[in-house]
């Protein structure tokens, strides 16, 4: 009798249908969820802040900045390491926007004197938020990408 409950408890959900190489379901939801929570925390933070209209703008600019950069960065890299033709300048361009994001969130965020210690930490944590979700949603697409192209192969 407990042998028949546990086969119940136990049965064996069918198994996703993916092609090789794509990433499952969950981790493309999980991805696109870390990055739709990220950058809307951050503009709804941004809304609500008490700061003049140009801080507003530096902070969405350094925003967009990092995004972009951090994909193209992430797509250079994955290039190289794939074969594919990546020049230095571009990837140092890459690079160079990455880090320049970042030390200008770092150094915004270290010289405002407008907003509270939490609020710099609110600020900071939904940027490096956004900047790994972007990368994963990137990842997901390319791959998912590569597995309908080797699926028409």
């Amino acid at each position: 009798m407990l042998g028949d409950r546990e086969e119940d408890v136990f049965t064996k959900k069918p198994v996703e249908k993916r092609r090789l190489g794509e990433p499952t379901g969950a981790f493309k939801g999980a991805s696109w969820g870390a990055l739709l929570i990220g950058v809307s925390t951050y503009l709804i933070g941004l809304y609500n802040a008490g700061m003049e209209l140009n801080e507003k703008g530096y902070y969405i600019t350094v925003m967009i900045l990092g995004l972009y950069s951090a994909v193209s960065l992430q797509k250079a890299v994955r290039d190289r390491d794939e074969g594919i033709r990546v020049t230095n300048l571009y990837y140092g361009i890459s690079w160079f926007a990455l880090i320049a994001a970042i030390s200008l969130m770092a150094i915004g965020l270290f010289n405002a004197g407008s907003i509270t210690l939490s609020e710099k930490g609110f600020y900071g944590i939904s940027f490096v938020l956004s900047l790994f979700a972007v990368v994963t949603v990137q990842k997901n697409v390319r791959d998912t990408e590569e597995a309908n192209n080797m699926d028409e192969s």
